[in-house]
C-alpha cells in the first residue's frame, strides 16, 4: 500500500520501521518542524524525521494542514492509507478525507478511557491497573473513531509512565503491522466507542508536578511512577542549608506513620494517610541516583513539609 505516515516523537519510530520493514511504500512522513533545544539552541528535527531520513523516505514538516496549499501538497501524494502515531497536528477533514482507506492512529490507551494528549501519564497517575493500546479509524473527533484492534496489557503497582510508554510503543508497532496486514486482506473490522466510561487525557501542567505530601501515600506514589521520568514529581529540602528541588523518580509505598513529610529511615516519607519509599531521586543539577547514594550525600535531612 501507498501510505503517508504522520508522527513525531521516539514513540513513534518503531511503528514507521515496522511498516517500513513490511513492505509498504511509505510516499512520505509528516512530523513537526525542527524545534531550538540545547545550551545552543540548534534546532533539532524530531526523531521520527531522523528516522525517515535514514530510510530515505521524503519529510515534511508543515505548522499546519488547514490550509489549501497543504491540503493540495497531501492529495497529491495519492496515498491509500494515512497512519498517525503522537504526530501532534489537528488533521482536518480535508486530509482525513484523501487517503483511498482512509487514516489510522495508534492511541495508548484503552478508549473511551483516555483520549487526549497524555493518556500513558494519566492512566498510571489514576493508578489504573489496566491500560492498552489501540488501532482505530480516525474522525474529526478527539480519539472518537471506531476501534479496529486492540492489545490490552496490565500496569504493575510500581511501574513508571517511561516503563509503559517503551513497552507500549513496541507493542503498538506490531499491532499497526497486524491492522495493515487485515487491511490489505480486506479483514479489518471497526467497533464504534462506547458512550459510557469517555475519560480525557490532559498534557500534564508543571503545577501538577510539586508532591503533596498531606495527600494519601497511593495518590503520591501514582504522581510519582506517573511522571517518571517526564516532567517528573518534585519536592524541596534544605541540603547542607541550600533550598534544593529534588525530583522523586521511583517509589514504593511503604509501612510508617507521622506528621506528612516527615523523613523516616530508607527514605520513606510520610503522607496524609501511610507513606512512600523513595528507592531513585535526582538532585537538581545532578544524574539520577538510588536513595542511600542520596542519603550518603545529603546529610541531616529537615521535615519536608508541603
Amino acid at each position: 500500500m501507498r501510505i503517508v505516515f504522520m508522527g513525531t516523537p521516539e514513540f513513534a519510530v518503531p511503528t514507521l520501521t515496522e511498516i517500513v520493514s513490511s513492505g509498504h511504500d511509505v510516499v512520505a512522513v509528516y512530523t513537526r518542524a525542527p524545534k531550538a533545544a540545547g545550551r545552543g539552541q540548534a534546532e533539532r528535527k524530531s526523531p521520527v524525521h531522523e528516522a525517515a531520513e535514514g530510510f530515505g523516505i521524503p519529510v515534511f514538516t508543515p505548522r499546519s494542514l488547514k490550509q489549501a496549499p497543504e491540503q493540495e501538497a497531501f492529495a497529491a501524494l495519492d496515498a491509500d492509507l494515512g497512519v498517525v502515531v503522537a504526530y501532534g497536528l489537528i488533521l482536518p477533514k480535508a486530509i482525513l478525507d484523501v487517503p483511498r482507506l482512509g487514516c489510522l492512529n495508534l492511541h495508548g490507551s484503552l478508549l473511551p478511557r483516555w483520549r487526549g494528549a497524555a493518556p500513558i501519564q494519566r492512566a498510571v497517575m489514576a493508578g489504573d491497573k489496566r491500560t492498552g493500546i489501540m488501532v482505530m479509524q480516525m474522525d474529526e473527533g478527539l480519539d472518537t473513531g471506531a476501534v479496529g484492534l486492540i492489545e490490552e496489557m496490565p500496569v504493575g503497582p510500581d511501574m513508571t509512565s517511561g516503563e509503559l510508554h517503551d513497552k507500549m510503543m513496541l507493542v503498538g508497532a506490531d499491532l499497526m503491522g497486524r491492522a495493515l496486514a487485515a487491511v490489505e486482506r480486506g479483514s479489518l473490522h471497526f467497533t464504534p466507542q462506547p458512550d459510557e466510561g469517555v475519560t480525557y487525557a490532559s498534557k500534564i501542567d508543571k503545577a501538577e508536578a510539586r508532591i503533596d505530601w498531606t495527600k494519601p501515600a497511593a495518590e503520591v506514589h501514582n504522581l510519582i511512577r506517573g511522571l517518571s521520568p517526564f516532567p517528573g514529581a518534585w519536592f524541596e529540602l534544605s541540603l547542607n542549608g541550600v533550598p534544593t528541588r529534588v525530583k522523586a523518580l521511583r517509589s514504593t509505598l511503604a509501612s510508617g506513620s507521622a506528621t506528612p513529610g516527615t523523613i523516616l529511615p530508607d527514605l520513606t516519607i510520610a503522607c496524609g494517610e501511610g507513606a512512600v519509599r523513595l528507592t531513585a531521586v535526582q538532585r537538581e543539577g545532578k544524574g539520577a541516583m538510588d536513595a542511600a547514594t542520596f542519603l550518603r550525600g545529603a546529610g541531616a535531612l529537615p521535615e519536608l513539609g508541603d
